[in-house]
Formats: structure tokens, sequence, C-alpha cells
């Protein structure tokens, strides 16, 4: 089953998805750029709605402005399957005075998010919400990880032992994710398959890439991104050559909209919705309607998909 915030669901039920976005997210390292606004993101959310899209998973962790209280509403109110994120981002995203309390007994705070339900992030230690995590996003450093990411990355694993949710990691500039790979799976006994790499994109080396569809590993790419342009022109490279190579089954796509600057109701854009009406639109053009029907529905209807152990 797929867990979203408004219950579980059939994995077959879930559509067609966008893997990776926020609707609210608001960081120390993103000053002035909050998405903090209800509305907008309800915008954003229609828009997608519209242009055929029937799931998104809102990878902002614990601390970060998740207005979890907000998105079971917004789910009902657009009709989209929202898919929720605990878990904890590098240590540079928080407020000082906030992260020590979060890393308290991390690991049960992962797992009491995914089974109980998400705390509001003003709130880390009141009672859950009715919503509930369906997967753990995590954060890597620039080719490495650091000793706050290998923290963070040992609880995240004892919570995937523990409930079998996904883990989603930020792979910082795209890079480092054989090594991601080899903490967690190899390291800490995370199956391949449990594990998303994302903003691979960001780092456009096919090798590497092609490495971890063949471990079992998915593959998540992720934009138009107003960071990241200078890699934007290499994604349809990049999905041409997995799809070349027989790992299409492999791939997840996403917008990673992060920034009031990067959405289309509040200004910017191209926002959310671009994901189905520019790179789904291509991704059917170039490389055909099956390929895309595998990166935004068949998918994400795996790699959501678990047997919830509590």
């Amino acid at each position: 089953m797929i867990r979203t915030v408004l219950g579980d669901i059939a994995p077959e039920t879930l559509g067609v998805t966008d893997s990776h976005d926020h609707l609210f997210f608001a960081s120390r390292k993103l000053p002035g750029q909050e998405l903090d606004d209800a509305g907008a993101a309800e915008a954003e959310l229609r828009a997608f709605a519209d242009a055929g899209g029937q799931a998104l998973a809102q990878w902002t962790p614990m601390g970060l402005n998740r207005r979890a209280e907000d998105l079971p509403d917004l789910s009902r109110s657009t009709g989209v399957h929202l898919v929720a994120a605990t878990g904890l981002h590098q240590a540079a995203h928080y407020r000082p005075e906030l992260l020590p309390l979060l890393l308290d007994g991390l690991a049960d705070r992962f797992v009491a998010e995914l089974t109980e339900g998400l705390r509001r992030d003003a709130d880390p230690d009141g009672p859950p919400l009715p919503a509930r995590a369906g997967l753990i996003k995590i954060a890597g450093d620039f080719h490495h990880l650091d000793t706050h990411a290998e923290t963070v990355f040992e609880a995240a694993a004892a919570a995937h032992h523990a409930t079998g949710s996904a883990i989603a990691v930020h792979l910082e500039g795209g890079t480092h994710p054989l090594g991601v790979l080899a903490e967690l799976h190899g390291k800490h006994r995370v199956p391949a398959s449990s594990i998303i790499l994302g903003h691979l994109n960001r780092f456009p080396d096919p090798a590497p890439h092609r490495e971890a569809a063949e471990a079992g590993a998915w593959l998540g790419l992720d934009g138009p991104s107003r960071a990241n342009h200078a890699t934007d022109w290499r994604l349809f490279d990049l999905l041409r050559a997995l799809t070349e190579a027989g790992h299409a089954d492999r791939v997840l796509l996403g917008g990673d909209t992060t920034s009031a600057a990067a959405r289309a109701a509040s200004g910017g854009g191209p926002g959310i919705p671009y994901l189905l009406t520019g790179i789904r639109a291509r991704v059917i053009r170039d490389l055909g309607a099956d390929t895309a029907d595998a990166f935004f529905r068949r998918n994400p209807a795996r790699a959501f998909d678990v047997e919830w152990r509590r």
C-alpha cells in the first residue's frame, strides 16, 4: 500500500505522480524564498490536477515548515493524493536551537511520524496529527557524508527496518550516489529498492546512474530548476541514455519547487504543473507514451509501495 495524508491507498490508484516536490518549505539557506502560502500551494496543486496530475510526494522533512496540518485539506480540496515526509535535512537548513531537539531520539521520531502521525513543526514533541508520513527524507553532502548525515542515515535505516518505508535522499549537487548506496544498502542493509536517489540530473554523469539502477535503486531526476539551470539541458540526454540502457523502470521525475520564485502561482515559475505540461509532454514525444507511463505512473506506484509493518 501507499501511505498518503488521507490514509493508505492501493498502488494502482496513485496515478500520474510528481515524485519529488514541495508545497511548503522554509530554510535558513533560502531566506526570503519561503513556501508558506496555502493559497498558492492550492493553486499549484489545482493547476497540476488540471494538467492530469493525480499524486505528489512532498519531500519537506521535519522542522522546515511542512505545514503538515494543512496537507489533508489540500488533498481533499484538489483531489490530489499527497505523500508526506518525515526525516531530517542537512544541518545548515535548521535554526541552531531546533536541531538538537530534533536529533534527540531521531529514529523514534521518524517511526512515530510514519506510524502514529506527523507532528507540527512548531511543536515537534506535541500530539500526532491525523496525517501520517509515507516516506523518510534525508540528505547527503557534496561528494561525501558528514557526521550529521551519518547520524541521520543511521536513524533513517532503523526507521526503514521498523516500518518498511522508502528512504528518499537529497544528493547535494547530485553527487555521491554510490557512496549513499554504500552507506544505506551496504552498511545499514536497506534494500536498494527502498532507496530513492534525488537530484541525479544535477551531476549528469550517466555511469554512476547506470550503476545505481543496476543495483536496484530508484533514480530521481527533477527540474527545471533556477538554482541548477546549468544542468537542466542535460535532463533528456540522461533520460534517453537510461531508457536505451534498459533502466526506464527505475526512473522517477519531480518538479522540486523549493522557492517562491520557482512557483507559477506566485510569479516566477514554471511551477509544479510544468512537470506535466512541459517535461511529461516531451517525454511522450521523444521517448514514447509507454516510457512516460513508467516514469510518471508505474514507477512511483512501486517506489512508494510499502507493506507497512506497524
